[in-house]
C-alpha cells in the first residue's frame, strides 16, 4: 500500500484474498492502515466454485460501492437465477462421466471453454459432469472408455492422435454412446463413417493425407491454389439452416441459427450423397456456399457433430442447447445403468 501511495494511487476499495474469512478486528486494522472505509474492506475467501464469487461480493455490497464510485445508476438486482445456478452446481442430483478425446490433454486449460460449457450443460440437467481426458495416442484407448456416459471430440490441428480419435468415434457409433463432435470432431466422425460404414479404405482429410484416394474432408476448391494460408480460415459467425426434426432442430427450437467458426477444411460435397444414403444425416447447412455444418447419425441415441464452436456461446444461466442436450443424453444413459463393455 505504501508503494501505491508513493506513485500517487489511493485505493477506494481493498479486496483481500484469504483462505479463511477475515474477522472484524482484522478489517478494522486494514481500514485504518490503508485509509479506506471499513465497509470497503472486502474479503475474498476461498470458495468451492468460481460461480460463488459474485454472491460473496454481493453480500458485502461491493457491487453497490463500485456503482457509487463510478457515479452510475442501475436497476435493482435480481440474483435469484444466479442463486439457482450455484445451488444446482453445489447440490447435483446425479453424476456423469464424459470422455474428452483431445490432443492437449496434459494441459487441461487448453479446453477451458469446452470444459465450462460441459459444466453449464450439467447445471441445466442438475448433474455433476466429471471429465475424463483421454490419451488418443494410446493403442488401447478403448480401455479408457470403460464406464463413460458420453464422448466429446473437440477442435484441434495437427495429426497427432488422429487415429485414436477415429477409433473413439467408431466406438461411440457402434456402442451407442452419446457423441458430440466440435469442428475437428465433425471431420473425425465423417472419416470414421466413411472408412467403416462406406468401406472407403484410407478415407481421410487432406489436412493429414494429401494423397488420400477418398478425401472426404478437403479444402474448398477456391482454396486449393492458395499457398500462403494466413488468414484464409473460415472465421467468425456464419448462418446455418437446420434440418426439420433433427436432434439439432429439437435442441435449438428453431430452423435458422448462427454460430462461430475457426477452421479451414470442409466436408467434401462429392461424398455427401454416399454419406446420407448410408445413414449419416446432414442436419445443418450453410446455404450460401452449400457447406456442411452439422451431421447426425440415424438409429443412435444422440450422435451430433458440428463444424462450428458452440462452446463460445455457452453461459451458466443459458447453457448452449447442444451442450445441454448432450449432457441430457449422457444422464439418460447413466440412469439406465448402461455399461460399456468395450472390447478391442
Amino acid at each position: 500500500m505504501q508503494k501505491l501511495r508513493e506513485i500517487g494511487i489511493a485505493p477506494d476499495v481493498l479486496v483481500c484474498r484469504s483462505e479463511k474469512p477475515v474477522d472484524a478486528n482484522m478489517k478494522a486494522k486494514l481500514s485504518m492502515f490503508c485509509s479506506v472505509p471499513k465497509e470497503s474492506v472486502i474479503e475474498a475467501p476461498d470458495v468451492d466454485s468460481i460461480y460463488e464469487v459474485p454472491m460473496v461480493f454481493h453480500k458485502q455490497g461491493l457491487d453497490d460501492q463500485i456503482m457509487m464510485l463510478l457515479r452510475l445508476r442501475t436497476q435493482s438486482k435480481d440474483l435469484d437465477s444466479w442463486n439457482e445456478v450455484v445451488r444446482r452446481l453445489k447440490a447435483p442430483k446425479r453424476e456423469i462421466v464424459v470422455a474428452l478425446a483431445g490432443k492437449y490433454t496434459d494441459y487441461k486449460d487448453a479446453y477451458k471453454s469446452v470444459n465450462e460449457a460441459l459444466v453449464h450443460g450439467g447445471i441445466a440437467n442438475e448433474a455433476k459432469v466429471k471429465i475424463r481426458f483421454l490419451d488418443t495416442t494410446d493403442p488401447k484407448i478403448h480401455e479408457q472408455l470403460d464406464g463413460v456416459h458420453g464422448i466429446l471430440v473437440p477442435g484441434g490441428f495437427g495429426d497427432r492422435g488422429i487415429e485414436g480419435k477415429i477409433r473413439v468415434a467408431q466406438l461411440a457409433r457402434e456402442k451407442k454412446i452419446p457423441y458430440f463432435g466440435l469442428c475437428l470432431g465433425l471431420q473425425i466422425a465423417v472419416i470414421e463413417f466413411s472408412r467403416n460404414v462406406l468401406k472407403l479404405s484410407g478415407a481421410h482429410s487432406t489436412e493429414f493425407d494429401q494423397k488420400s484416394r477418398y478425401p472426404v474432408i478437403d479444402l474448398l476448391p477456391e482454396q486449393k491454389s492458395v499457398k500462403d494460408k494466413g488468414a484464409t480460415m473460415r472465421l467468425g459467425t456464419y448462418e446455418c439452416t437446420l434440418k426439420k426434426g433433427s436432434l439439432s432442430h429439437k435442441a435449438y427450437g428453431t430452423l435458422n441459427i448462427s454460430e462461430r467458426h475457426r477452421h479451414r477444411f470442409e466436408v467434401n460435397n462429392k461424398f455427401r450423397k454416399l454419406l446420407e444414403d448410408a445413414g449419416l444425416s446432414i442436419a445443418g447447412l450453410h446455404a450460401p456456399k452449400n457447406l456442411v455444418e452439422i451431421v447426425e447419425l440415424k438409429d443412435h441415441p444422440w450422435f451430433v457433430a458440428c463444424q462450428f464452436h458452440p462452446e463460445f456461446k455457452s453461459r451458466p444461466e443459458a447453457p448452449h442447447p447442444l451442450f445441454r442436450d448432450f449432457v441430457s443424453a449422457c444422464v439418460e444413459r447413466a440412469e439406465n445403468h448402461v455399461r460399456n463393455p468395450i472390447h478391442a
